[in-house]
């Protein structure tokens, strides 16, 4: 039920850029990730903050799009999460000798500490790559290919929940979540843009 709750609103976000424009389906998404939000809040009764600045820069590019009728901030916003996520966790770590990840998620896993440092490493490589992706694509292809990478692309960040199942499965005590039940989500940052008439 969650991969359809982080899936829906790129679903919906092609839908509408198929049937209409860019501004219509950026509208679309606004709204849909408000009601995603509001889905995850209901299940979980709360919200972590990487689902909270989600949500704020799609609402942010998203607004900045359909004013300044300019695809790029929409299609940039992958990156900007990405990216910034990765700097923060790493600085967190790294120079604030504090782990975030283990801050955030230490109620839902118990796990000695050096591995959850490995998979704060993990996650900021994960982040750049990720971050690095988007922006080439955006770059360097047209926007209906940019589209068709948000689709099929959504096997990144599935493929990266189960390899950190996987690699935390043998710390985790007998009797508790399976590997893909544990292992921590990454936000979905993979929002749909723009004009596909042109390259970007």
């Amino acid at each position: 039920m969650r991969i359809l709750i982080d899936f829906f609103p790129i679903a919906l976000f092609v839908a509408f850029y198929k049937l209409h424009d860019i501004y219509t389906a950026t509208a679309v998404l606004m709204a849909a990730t408000v009601v995603q939000t509001l889905l995850i809040y209901a299940l979980d009764k709360r919200l972590q903050m990487m689902q909270k600045v989600t949500l704020a820069l799609v609402l942010v590019f998203g607004a900045l799009t359909m004013l300044l009728q300019d695809e790029r901030f929409i299609k940039w916003k992958p990156t900007v999460l990405y990216i910034s996520m990765a700097v923060v966790l790493a600085a967190a770590l790294w120079v604030w000798k504090k782990n975030f990840l283990q801050i955030l998620l230490s109620s839902q896993l118990t796990l000695p500490n050096e591995v959850w440092n490995r998979l704060t490493g993990i996650w900021v490589g994960y982040f750049l790559f990720m971050g690095a992706l988007n922006g080439y694509v955006a770059a360097q292809f047209t926007t209906d290919e940019w589209v068709n990478f948000k689709l099929w692309g959504y096997v990144f960040p599935l493929l990266f929940i189960v390899g950190q199942g996987l690699y935390i499965a043998r710390y985790l005590k007998d009797g508790g979540d399976t590997p893909e039940e544990a292992a921590p989500q990454p936000p979905q940052a993979s929002t749909p843009p723009g004009d596909a008439r042109r390259n970007p």
